[in-house]
């Protein structure tokens, strides 16, 4: 079997507080530790009360205190909000606490929308058009070569796994011009997924970091001991997408029965657009999923964002998902 990894958004639930949600989120990565998983990621979001992972680098400092062997990072850093110098300091940083556990996939999205941008002081427009610029910038800084005039202290000869992340094709021409593995983020924006890896893995050129293509997908899987209740449960992450799209996002909400029958067709439509890469279901149904997405991907790595309105419960996934795909 493929190896599995996690993808955490450290969401805050409605009548939760955001000490909670990080604790939550270290105790997860123990979960998936135990559990067998590869790599727990840290994606970077701005400006959104449901969402506690801002300060990414901040998080995975605390999840890699929680844990032991499990790697960690980002998935990513969204490089247009940020310098490359002060990166290389953050994940060189995290390399010298936890060698030989750190990755950083780095995004060309914001993160948020216009309102941050102005509250980071940064034209994002001309940072995303500079993002190959400052990957190629990053990977010096942490390779010290070729020499720059300021060495990154921690940063220079770290040993950071270096992932592109994409939902389109861009991030796939780039990950491939660079020989650097790809991230497809699939679990929300599916519609160019096979288009980009097509491309990927057409265009590689073979790097220091690479002798051939290798991509992870991204799947939202939630598992219970049973269809019905793993439905129930998917209704909060369900709650949470259909907000965002109508622009209320909010924090997590607790799950409602039948919560897709009560919704409008646009609505619907949306969420079963996500459905193409979607496992939500009893062991079984979920390992049929799963494997179908594999097959049609012929992924590297699957990694499963999903988070549930009730910690235990996703700590409990991530074990049946575990157990199922072994």
């Amino acid at each position: 079997m493929i190896p599995l990894s996690v993808l955490d958004l450290v969401p805050v639930r409605e009548g939760g507080s955001v000490g909670e949600a990080l604790a939550e989120a270290a105790q997860a990565a123990q979960a998936a530790e135990a559990a067998g998983y590869k790599r727990f990621w840290v994606a970077e979001h701005h400006g959104m009360e449901g969402i506690a992972g801002g300060a990414t680098s901040v998080v995975l400092a605390h999840i890699g205190q929680a844990t032991r062997t499990i790697r960690i990072g980002a998935g990513g850093i969204m490089l247009p909000n940020h310098n490359p110098f002060v990166i290389a300091e953050q994940f060189g940083t995290l390399e010298a606490l936890f060698p030989g556990r750190i990755d950083l996939g780095l995004g060309r999205a914001p993160g948020a929308d216009g309102r941050i941008a102005q509250a980071l002081r940064k034209d994002l427009m001309q940072a995303a058009n500079d993002f190959p610029k400052d990957v190629v910038e990053l990977q010096a800084r942490l390779r010290g070569y070729p020499p720059l005039p300021v060495a990154a202290t921690p940063g220079t000869g770290a040993e950071v796994e270096l992932w592109i992340l994409g939902s389109s094709l861009f991030g796939a021409q780039l990950a491939a011009m660079l020989g650097l593995p790809y991230a497809f983020a699939s679990h929300f924006a599916p519609a160019q997924l096979d288009a980009a890896l097509k491309l990927y893995r057409e265009r590689f050129e073979p790097s220091e970091e690479l002798d051939r293509p290798h991509v992870m997908a991204a799947m939202t899987v939630i598992c219970a001991d049973t269809d019905a209740e793993a439905r129930y449960l998917s209704s909060s992450l369900d709650q949470s997408f259909v907000a965002l799209r109508t622009g209320t996002p909010g924090r997590m909400k607790p799950p409602l029965a039948d919560y897709r029958e009560s919704l409008p067709a646009e609505a619907l439509a949306m969420l079963r657009h996500m459905d193409q890469a979607r496992a939500v279901g009893s062991p079984a149904t979920v390992r049929d999923a799963i494997t179908a997405f594999i097959e049609r991907t012929q992924a590297d790595e699957i990694i499963v964002a999903g988070a549930t309105w009730d910690p235990a419960a996703r700590r409990r996934s991530l074990q049946l998902i575990a157990d199922a795909m072994r």
